[in-house]
């Protein structure tokens, strides 16, 4: 069985709420984050499977096409690639924030359906997150669960809180040696 990186995107893979972007509804509103490449090619390089799933209710809400999504996510893989890091899948729920779909986190279905297609064991796999929906989601698939950031810090019980991806991503190449 393959053990899987489970990644929110948004707060987590790439800017978002900051200064120089609000939403990303096209390709020039992606933006990485600080040390995200090196992070996911240090998960390449630990055999770790990388999974993107995120919410994009701008698609139900009609702020976006899912065509512009695609073309969002084809520029996260070129900036990733540029340093020789990729991720297996993305997946998204492109339904309205309160559709009660089950595909949108904090609902599992996301993690469960990549575990299923690529032979994941959820138990030693992790959804790393920077909000409580993310990380209710790893908890109801059965991963390790891991908050990143500072703003959510004190009201959401996760199994560990690092900064950023990157040192998450560092602690994991350490802790799996």
């Amino acid at each position: 069985m393959n053990i899987a990186m489970f990644l929110d995107r948004d707060g987590v893979v790439n800017e978002v709420l900051s200064e120089r972007v609000k939403f990303v509804n096209k390709p020039t509103d992606f933006y990485l984050l600080d040390g995200v490449a090196e992070a996911i090619k240090l998960f390449n390089e630990e055999g770790f499977k990388v999974f993107i799933v995120t919410n994009q209710g701008g698609i139900g809400l009609g702020y976006m096409k899912e065509s512009a999504l695609q073309d969002v996510h084809k520029k996260m893989e070129e900036d990733l690639a540029k340093i020789g890091a990729y991720v297996d899948e993305v997946v998204y729920c492109p339904h309205k924030p309160h559709a009660n779909c089950a595909c949108r986190k904090p609902k599992p279905k996301m993690l469960f359906d990549l575990a299923a297609k690529y032979d994941i064991d959820l138990a030693q796999s992790y959804m790393v997150g920077d909000r409580e929906p993310d990380i209710i989601a790893g908890r109801e698939a059965g991963t390790r669960t891991i908050l990143i950031g500072e703003r959510e810090k004190d009201e959401v019980e996760a199994d560990m809180y690092f900064p950023d991806l990157l040192s998450v991503a560092n602690w994991l190449a350490e802790y799996h040696a």
